[in-house]
């Protein structure tokens, strides 16, 4: 196919991502208001029989999206970042006639249900499973095959945050080692951006997703983004160990026991917090501005941070379809806001400062945890539109990053997609497990620059 041919191929597949995930969108809006106003004010419960319901709701939703991930899809499971990042170095299938209708029906039910996960992740991989399903028809040749993944990926991340921009760089800098670099892939990704994120802005409006207004920092407040920064890299480190720490824990329960008794129950207590403390369930978007826009006290933020990470902890380790993206958002949201209201206990901080320290946390957090800070940043401003604060998103960002790797932190998506074929591998031959193991050392070896010891054998 000629280069004419391909890019109007990922024209198509962007426009279409867009529509999904526009669809997507509007759905888990609808069903997650949709469901407690009925119980509240169409039936009328109130007090514990209003609790009761809830949790008994919430619960069945889990429940609900797992067992149609488990039955018919594993794959759609999680986000579905390291699934197509695994599928563009040729490790994973990308199975797009059962991940499209279990990812949006599972993700629709457990994303609705008030579970702490994001709608990005899932977003990203319906759209390259699109891309995959037009590569099929067209019968594309494997290596425009995987650009056209890179493309419908990108295409789902325009449509989830109308960042275009982002999702360009987020191939670029994310799956750097897997995606096919060439003028022909490159282009492909960038049209079905723009396609999808005209299609959302002609559905959404074209708006910033997060708006907030921060006035100018003056530079002799850079030193505290830059104790921020140090802070959200010890924080994204311990995020992405507690998050495979959890996902063992809950790994080893099911199998001793059944996979739906945790989501059954975190479902549960996820549908009391909708009624009772809702700061604490949903991906959080919402709330990242509303916080950002009020003056909460110190011990209530800690409070709201403590629930978010376990919460976040407990609703991605329940299998379900959903991603991390939103929640780590709202949790660096919340950081952020921590840390000015109690460094203004010690020194006073020029106006607009709070806010602008809760936007600088979102691009530190998702650079430590994700492992990509130039995507930090432009998501950063492309979501919020607070590009007069560059320069401190751009110290916060950066520093979390470095003290992520000073550390030894690693992405979150490329050790979720080790995991997965480390759990596959379980049972294999001998030989299968020693090329896994291989594999690994020469993505360490590639990301690091560094010769992995033979002693991880």
């Amino acid at each position: 196919m000629g280069n004419g041919g391909y890019h109007l191929v990922a024209l198509l597949v962007g426009a279409m991502v867009g529509l999904v995930g526009v669809a997507f969108h509007l759905g888990v809006e609808w069903l997650s208001a949709a469901w407690p106003s009925l119980l509240r004010d169409g039936i009328g419960l109130a007090g514990l029989p209003l609790y009761a319901a809830g949790g008994l709701t919430a619960a069945a939703m889990a429940v609900v999206s797992l067992w149609l991930v488990r039955r018919f899809a594993p794959e759609a499971g999680g986000s579905g970042v390291p699934e197509i990042e695994g599928a563009m170095e040729g490790m994973r299938e990308v199975r797009w006639r059962r991940v499209l209708p279990v990812k949006f029906v599972g993700g629709l039910l457990s994303l609705s249900s008030g579970m702490v996960l994001g709608r990005e992740g899932p977003t990203i991989h319906l759209g390259a499973s699109i891309a995959k399903a037009a590569a099929d028809l067209a019968r594309l040749e494997a290596e425009d095959m995987r650009g056209l993944l890179a493309a419908g990926g990108a295409a789902g991340l325009a449509a989830a945050f109308n960042a275009p921009l982002a999702a360009v760089l987020f191939v670029i800098e994310e799956t750097r080692r897997q995606f096919p670099y060439s003028a022909r892939t490159y282009v492909a990704v960038v049209l079905a951006s723009l396609a999808s994120a005209v299609v959302t802005e002609q559905l959404t409006g074209n708006v910033p997703y997060m708006r907030l207004d921060a006035p100018a920092v003056p530079l002799a407040a850079l030193p505290a983004f830059l104790v921020l920064g140090a802070l959200l890299g010890l924080v994204g480190t311990g995020f992405n160990r507690t998050l495979v720490w959890s996902l063992d824990q809950v790994r080893s329960l099911g199998l001793h026991s059944s996979f739906y008794i945790f989501p059954l129950i975190v479902g549960g207590i996820v549908g009391v917090l909708v009624f009772v403390l809702p700061e604490a369930t949903q991906g959080g978007e919402v709330l990242a501005v509303q916080l950002a826009t009020e003056s909460r006290p110190l011990g209530v933020l800690a409070v709201i941070v403590l629930l978010r990470f376990v919460m976040t902890m407990a609703s991605y380790s329940t299998g379900v379809a959903g991603g991390i993206f939103a929640p780590i958002l709202a949790l660096a949201t919340t950081i952020g806001l921590f840390f000015g209201t109690a460094l203004e206990m010690a020194v006073p901080l020029p106006e607009g400062t709070h806010v602008a320290l809760a936007i600088a946390a979102m691009g530190g957090l998702f650079a430590a945890t994700i492992g990509a800070p130039l995507v930090g940043m432009v998501l950063v401003m492309e979501l919020t539109g607070a590009y007069s604060i560059l320069v401190p998103v751009m110290v916060t960002t950066i520093i979390a990053n470095m003290v992520a790797q000073h550390l030894k932190g690693r992405p979150i998506y490329e050790v979720l997609l080790e995991r997965t074929l480390a759990i596959e591998a379980e049972g294999q031959p001998a030989i299968t497990r020693g090329w896994l193991r291989a594999w690994q050392r020469s993505r360490r070896r590639d990301m690091s620059g560094i010769a992995v010891s033979k002693s991880d054998d």
